[in-house]
């Protein structure tokens, strides 16, 4: 997205467009009162570092730090998997693509939850079992362990990579939006608080900042969402026909998003809101992006690692169908709270503020609290931001950790001390690999400030569908697969995601821009022309085309294109079916008797759990 918070609205995997609304906007920016807010930052940092202390104590051999002695109880992982999953983008994303797209922003919030039905039916007990600490475990179990290990680390620290650069910008943006903060403090006090959460606390602290994250931001997204029923007096059928009666809404639909200068006849555009196709206009999109979604979030390996933390099959399946009612539960609530926000602010004024709409539940918790008392509504934003906040340090915490662990256990244990390490030598090098991802991950935190990062997820949810999630799938249930499958799996798969990518509308095109501005121009040109005096917003908008115009001209993307290659956003459709398609066609090619005969082995202990360690209890 092209406004102030792009990094944090491209967490919903694909951002868009952001609109450029012709209504005024009701307002110029939002600000949280650093008075109030402030005591409430160090209010959940301080819980949360008590929680490291005591994680510290707790940890002392490499199943500590990686799964947490595999202690953690179906239900604690349950919330710990949907603090994992539900990012402050998710939560001011979506229900802000909501307020300015109706229908089709709610139908983002779908995929999420339809993932999880692919990771409780085909990955979450096998993984568990057959696992250890990371993906790479998983895949080394009957292959060759090095090639593979140091294969499947690339693609976990790349996936890794890709997603937390955004969520570090989009952290770094969210706290200078809001409380005026310096972007490169927000991103070094992020990333400080990270490294100290997996440092020193390993995945014990990470799983309960989980937890609390989780419970602070389905109660914060709770109370709002009371607010807003309250309204209509929880009559949902006023609810929607206020929507659909809403002059702003309608106003918004047709100028706006359709760009019809004058009502059609026999357009209902407040109705049209509350329809598909606004947002959402290519069906082969919307399909890539499913695959993606739905696909992806079982390749994840920050999702992965989570189910080697529980003491029983039982329990992993018991803490998804938990995350599954949690987060479904959480993307009802931000459905009310984003077309809450276009009938109590108008999607002018959320657009106002900012284009893509992620201040839309910030600006609906100030106004609504507002309305109930003065301070209230100063009192509830500020109660929201550090919820955001909290969530980003949980989402990176979790990152990160999946990031070291394949460093550390997978190139430093397995492949370069060929599994010759005790327990301390491990500790040591899970903890100083976490302390240099962290550090790296601030770096390149601060050097995308300026940069379009809308790719990066995309990058993220297609490398996980497209690479990870072929071979642990087939290395779990085909007796033919094999080491030449998992590496071409791998390898095509992430490479085919990346290359579609780098050549879609993801990237950013300059001449593509130069000629959008060289329409304004033309058009406002024509109209000084034609004897019409420009406003000053028009002068404004013609010096700052010209400017795009100049810039831009002669330009063109990463790859030195012009336009795009692959029309598609999402690459799914295409490198998912070409990771599945390397991975068997390799396998093939290159037999292994060795792989076939140790798969009875592993589809016992997939099966039953035989050989897991006992788990600590915590």
């Amino acid at each position: 997205m092209k406004s102030l918070l792009a990094a944090l609205v491209i967490t919903l995997v694909q951002g868009g467009a952001a609109l450029a609304a012709e209504a005024p906007a009701a307002a110029a920016t939002i600000k949280a009162n650093p008075y109030i807010t402030i005591p409430f930052f160090l209010a959940i940092i301080a819980v949360t570092l008590c929680v490291v202390v005591w994680s510290a104590r707790r940890t002392h051999s490499a199943a500590d730090y990686y799964t947490a002695g595999g202690g953690i109880t179906g239900t604690q992982n349950g919330w710990a998997i949907a603090g994992d999953y539900m990012s402050a983008a998710s939560f001011l994303g979506i229900s802000g693509l909501i307020s300015l797209y109706g229908y089709d922003g709610f139908m983002y919030s779908v995929g999420w939850l339809v993932a999880y039905i692919t990771v409780l039916l085909i990955v979450a007990e096998p993984c568990r079992n057959a696992g250890k600490y990371t993906l790479g475990d998983i895949l080394s179990f009957r292959t060759e362990p090095k090639p593979v290990r140091a294969v499947a680390a690339i693609s976990t620290v790349a996936v890794s990579t890709f997603y937390l650069t955004a969520q570090m910008v989009g952290a770094g943006k969210l706290m200078q939006l809001l409380l005026g903060i310096n972007y490169n403090v927000a991103i070094i006090g992020v990333g400080a608080l990270m490294v100290v959460y997996v440092v020193f606390g390993g995945m014990t602290a990470t799983t309960w900042v989980q937890i609390i994250k989780a419970g602070l931001l389905m109660t914060g997204a709770t109370l709002l969402a009371i607010l807003v029923a309250a309204k209509v007096g929880f009559n949902p059928l006023r609810f929607f026909a206020e929507i659909a009666g809403d002059l702003n809404i309608q106003e918004w639909v047709q100028k706006a998003v359709l760009k019809h200068p004058t009502p059609e006849a026999g357009m209902d555009y407040g109705q049209r809101f509350l329809e598909p196709g606004l947002f959402l206009k290519n069906p082969l999109d919307q399909i890539s992006l499913g695959m993606a979604l739905v696909l992806g979030t079982a390749g994840m390996p920050h999702i992965l690692m989570r189910f080697f933390t529980v003491p029983t099959a039982q329990a992993a399946r018991k803490s998804v169908i938990i995350a599954m009612f949690i987060i479904g539960s959480f993307y009802i609530l931000t459905t009310l709270l984003g077309f809450g926000a276009a009938i109590n602010l108008s999607p002018q004024a959320v657009s106002g503020v900012d284009k893509g709409g992620n201040m839309a539940a910030m600006m609906l918790a100030q106004k609504l609290g507002g309305d109930v008392a003065p301070s209230l509504g100063d009192i509830f934003l500020a109660f929201l931001c550090a919820v955001a906040f909290a969530t980003i340090l949980a989402v990176v915490s979790g990152l990160v950790l999946a990031a070291s662990a394949a460093i550390a256990h997978d190139i430093y244990v397995n492949f370069i001390k060929d599994g010759h390490a005790d327990q301390h030598e491990q500790v040591m090098a899970a903890r100083i690999t976490s302390l240099c991802v962290g550090t790296v991950a601030i770096i390149i935190g601060i050097a995308a400030e300026k940069q379009n990062v809308a790719h990066l997820v995309a990058l993220a949810f297609a490398v996980a569908s497209s690479g990870n999630l072929p071979v642990v799938v087939l290395s779990l249930f085909w007796r033919k697969f094999n080491t030449a499958g998992v590496i071409a799996g791998l390898v095509v798969g992430t490479v085919a995601a990346i290359g579609l990518v780098l050549v879609s509308p993801n990237m950013t095109y300059p001449k593509k821009i130069a000629a959008d501005a060289q329409k304004v121009v033309s058009v406002l040109q024509e109209k000084q022309a034609s004897g019409v005096a420009l406003s000053e917003k028009e002068l404004k908008d013609l010096d700052k085309a010209m400017a795009d115009y100049e810039k831009n001209k002669d330009g063109s993307s990463l790859l030195g294109l012009d336009a795009p290659l692959f029309t598609l956003k999402n690459p799914g459709i295409v490198s998912i079916p070409l990771g599945f398609m390397a991975a068997i066609l390799g396998a093939l090619a290159f037999r292994s008797r060795r792989s076939e005969e140790m798969f009875d082995e592993i589809y016992v202990r997939q099966n039953t759990g035989i050989g897991i360690s006992k788990a600590v209890d915590h």
